[in-house]
C-alpha cells in the first residue's frame, strides 16, 4: 500500500520529509514528489501548492502516475466552529466548497452533476488520523466533522460571520480538501485530513502565520503523519 501525504506549502511539508530516509525526487506537472518509506511504508510526499485547481491536479498525478491507495493531507486551517481555538486539530469527516454556487440550476454548494454538495472522507482513515493525533498530540484538543474549502483566504471578521451563519456546522475554513475529496471521489481512492487551526479566520488571522506554520502547524504535521503510519 502507497500512502501520500500532501501539505500546501513547504514549511508544512518539511518536517515530514525530515522524517524520510530514503526519498528520492521525481518533478510530474512542474510538482516535486519525493518518493520513499517511512516506518516500513510506501510514501510519496508532494506540495499541492495553493488552491482547489493545484490540489486536484496534485491529486489526480498522484493517483494516475503514482498509484496511491490513499492520500492524507495535512496543514493549517482557520477556525470557525465554537470552542475552535488556535492550536486545536481538526480531522475532516466531509468537505464542502463554500464559494461554489451555480444557482439557480443547481442549489447553492452542489457539485453540477454530482447531486451533493458534500463529499465524505474515508471513514476508516480518517478514525484511524484522528487516532493517530491524539496519540502524538496528547492534550491538544481535537475536533472531528465539516470543513469547507474556497480560493480565497478568509481573513475578515465579516467574511468568517458569515460563512458560520450560512454553514453552521462547519469547523474550519481552507483552501484545498475539497478538490481532492472530489478526486479522490472519482477515482474511489481513500482520502483523510487533518488541519492545525492556525488563526480564527478574522482580522488578525494574517498575524504571525507563516511563524505559527513554521514553528507549531509543522511539527503537529510531522508527529501526526508519524503516528500514523507507526500503528
Amino acid at each position: 500500500m502507497t500512502t501520500a501525504i500532501v501539505s500546501a506549502m513547504r514549511e508544512e511539508l518539511a518536517a515530514v520529509l525530515a522524517l524520510m530516509p530514503d526519498e528520492h525526487k521525481q518533478t510530474v506537472a512542474g510538482r516535486e514528489f519525493f518518493v520513499g518509506h517511512l516506518h516500513g511504508h510506501d510514501v510519496v510526499a508532494v506540495l499541492s501548492r495553493i488552491g482547489k485547481v493545484a490540489a486536484a491536479t496534485t491529486a489526480s498525478v498522484l493517483i494516475e502516475r503514482f498509484a496511491v491507495d490513499r492520500i492524507v493531507f495535512t496543514g493549517v486551517a482557520g477556525g470557525l466552529g465554537a470552542g475552535v481555538n488556535v492550536g486545536d486539530v481538526v480531522v475532516a469527516d466531509s468537505f464542502l466548497q463554500h464559494d461554489l454556487d451555480a444557482s439557480p440550476i443547481f442549489p447553492k454548494y452542489e457539485v453540477p452533476l454530482y447531486g451533493k454538495s458534500r463529499f465524505a472522507t474515508d471513514a476508516s482513515l480518517s478514525s484511524q488520523l484522528a487516532d493517530a493525533a491524539a496519540r502524538a498530540l496528547p492534550g491538544v484538543a481535537l475536533h472531528r466533522g465539516l470543513v469547507v474549502s474556497g480560493d480565497r483566504f478568509v481573513s475578515t471578521t465579516a467574511e468568517s460571520v458569515a460563512l458560520q451563519f450560512a454553514l453552521p456546522d462547519a469547523l474550519a475554513v481552507e483552501m484545498e480538501g475539497a478538490a481532492i475529496a472530489q478526486v479522490c471521489h472519482d477515482y474511489g481512492v481513500a482520502f483523510a485530513a487533518v488541519r492545525t487551526v492556525s488563526d480564527r479566520a478574522d482580522d488578525a488571522a494574517h498575524v504571525d502565520f507563516m511563524k505559527f506554520i513554521e514553528e507549531v502547524a509543522s511539527r503537529h504535521s510531522a508527529a501526526i503523519v508519524e503516528a500514523l503510519l507507526r500503528a
